[in-house]
């Protein structure tokens, strides 16, 4: 067994439709009220122009990223960042195959813009004026596992807190149907080397294993895991909502799991 990554979670944020917010994912997650409609996501960190022309996985990114740093207290400015994403921009991909295929001259330069994979990162650090290290993971359906491996190894490594976004939108065309991703999904958490009066404690240790998504018994919450590989993170984040002791399983890599317990600090 490799020995345990310790961090503590000082920001949590998280989008899903019928809950915009991780204030609204918590009420659900805890019985105390039922999902509402979807809504587009609300990015209130970017400027009203690049709100209007973002792409729907900037949007979703930059939303759960800004609740978690506001709940941290933290600059964004300040903190360094892990993107990640397993198919990144669907839309958007399948747009660029389609165009180059048929009608290459067509091509729209705003669109190759935003079609790469770190393009979320990049509208973040851009609009909070970021200048800590910054990067874009993506691992396939295990990307929420990966992301959250590389940010605490980062937090731990430097001795400082990083921020993690891990997003995927719905999928169209040929791609979406490859794919499987039927729903968008975000989530965030600012992730401390220290406690410093946070209340949960993750300890994250890497072993071999190749889990699946176990059924929660929620209608609702294993619909969203099961529509978008970024909602793996779905049962992590009912746990935090809970706050209570647990212990779970998400996967990394293939092969490769992170054994998660998670503590209450009193």
């Amino acid at each position: 067994m490799s020995a345990a990554l310790t961090v503590w979670v000082k920001g949590i944020g998280l989008w899903a439709p019928g809950t915009p917010t991780w204030h609204a994912f918590r009420e659900v997650a805890t019985g105390d009220a039922t999902p509402g409609d979807a809504e587009r996501p609300v990015a209130d960190v970017l400027p009203a122009n690049e709100r209007r022309r973002a792409p729907e996985s900037v949007l979703l990114a930059a939303a759960a990223a800004g609740q978690a740093v506001a709940m941290s207290g933290h600059s964004a400015a300040t903190l360094p960042c892990v993107f990640a994403s397993a198919h990144g921009d669907q839309v958007i991909t399948d747009y660029m195959c389609a165009t180059l295929a048929t009608a290459p001259a067509e091509l729209s330069p705003t669109k190759f813009h935003n079609s790469v994979h770190n393009a979320p990162a990049g509208y973040w650090t851009i609009a909070t004026h970021c200048h800590a290290a910054s990067s874009a993971v993506s691992g396939g359906e295990e990307s929420f596992g990966a992301g959250l491996l590389e940010a605490a190894s980062l937090a731990v490594a430097d001795d400082r807190d990083v921020l993690l976004a891990c997003y995927d939108i719905a999928g169209t065309g040929p791609i979406g149907g490859m794919t499987s991703t039927t729903g968008p999904f975000a989530s965030a958490l600012v992730l401390s080397p220290r406690a410093d009066g946070a209340a949960i404690r993750l300890d994250i240790t890497p072993e071999p294993g190749n889990s699946g998504r176990e059924p929660s018994g929620d209608a609702w919450m294993d619909g969203v895991a099961a529509s978008n590989p970024s909602a793996v993170a779905v049962p992590l984040f009912r746990a935090l909502a809970a706050a209570h002791p647990a212990a779970l399983r998400v996967p990394a890599a293939r092969g490769l799991d992170l054994h998660i317990d998670l503590d209450t600090v009193p």
